[in-house]
């Protein structure tokens, strides 16, 4: 489908409705609620501060909501006084989303608004986010995910209309190695290792990590290689609380836009078989449910695997996670394809969730 369709589709989602954005100011809910403030009868923008944010968090997401015209709420939440996110367990992201989203529902009742949007896009469903299941149950709807839209594609559009937005809007607990307990001078020393990185460097691609007290430094490109600007960089974050500090040149963040491999059937080249494999283990019983929206589906949980027809192209999907479809056409027939299958699937959940 192409990019202008796929806008007018989210144009469309929200005519004539009364509709919450859970705000944050990056691309993905700038994107949301630039649309929602032209399109529906009345939209908020409703930001939370967790108490886990970059200290930019706030400010940039008052003045790009200020820029936009969109009425904006801004809600306090101390997430460490959670004993049980502060423990920072393998689910504190679905805790955090879970903590903010239920803020934000109290709104949406007091105030009649018929639902709230969150910002996940189509690629996040291809990555290891457990909070996206908290949309699930928590019936937040995801324009984004519903119309297609990547995350290159909402940078694309963002840069067509040269709307500004946030890139520091990545809670620093996911800096945090699980299992080492989250506190706020951690999150402060990340904080400002992060900015003085950016300062020196002049990038926004990079993370600072805190693994059992080593500042991971991860960067897509380093122009730091000088022993002055190193030495200075190791005692500035020394000083504030790291024991080591260490470079990781790979870099970790770049979105990931292949979203299938794609190779020609043995025995017919001009057929297309593609391939994905998820980050995360599926939840067989419930995505089967869901795909019978879609379609008969044949569900096998003893074996861990279920097959659905979805434009005359079988389809399987694995309980591990991998995606297969055989005879498609081309990259366009694959893609829509994952654009119907994706938001039915479920993710497996620890109990603990």
């Amino acid at each position: 489908m192409r990019l202008e369709d796929k806008l007018d589709k989210l144009k469309n989602y929200f005519q004539d409705v009364k509709v919450i954005i859970a705000f944050s100011g990056g691309a993905d809910s700038t994107l949301l609620a630039k649309i929602a403030q032209e399109c529906s009868t009345e939209a908020w923008a409703v930001t939370v501060d967790n108490g886990a944010m970059p200290s930019s968090f706030v400010h940039n997401a008052v003045e790009i909501a200020r820029k936009i015209g969109i009425h904006h709420l801004v809600l306090e939440e101390d997430l460490l006084e959670n004993p049980n996110f502060a423990s920072n367990p393998p689910n504190r992201c679905y805790l955090c989303k879970k903590s903010i989203h239920g803020r934000i529902s109290e709104i949406l009742s007091e105030k009649g608004f018929d639902f709230v949007a969150d910002g996940t896009n189509f690629t996040d469903l291809f990555e290891d986010r457990p909070g996206v299941e908290v949309n699930y149950r928590g019936d937040i709807k995801m324009p984004l995910v519903e119309v297609g839209l990547s995350a290159m594609e909402v940078r694309e559009l963002l840069n067509d209309m040269e709307i500004s937005y946030s890139p520091f809007t990545t809670c620093l607990a996911t800096r945090i190695s699980s299992g080492s307990f989250l506190t706020m001078n951690k999150f402060k020393r990340i904080d400002y290792a992060e900015k003085l990185l950016r300062k020196l460097s002049d990038t926004e691609l990079l993370r600072v990590r805190d693994e059992d007290g080593t500042a991971v430094i991860e960067m897509d490109y380093c122009d730091l290689l000088d022993n002055q600007t190193l030495t200075y960089v190791d005692s500035e974050l020394k000083a504030v609380g790291f024991k080591k500090v260490t470079l990781d040149l790979a870099g970790s963040h770049q979105h990931k836009n292949d979203l299938v491999i794609h190779k020609p059937c043995q025995g017919d080249k001009k057929r297309i078989m593609f391939e994905t494999e998820l980050p995360y283990l599926v939840d067989l019983e419930k995505s089967c449910e869901g795909l019978k929206e879609l379609g008969i589906v044949k569900c096998s949980l003893d074996m861990g695997v279920a097959q659905i027809k979805l434009d005359e192209i079988k389809v399987t999907l694995f309980s591990k996670g991998k995606i297969v479809a055989r005879g498609v056409k081309d990259r366009d027939g694959a893609e829509n394809i994952l654009h119907q299958l994706m938001p039915q699937i479920r993710r497996k959940l620890e109990d603990s969730y």
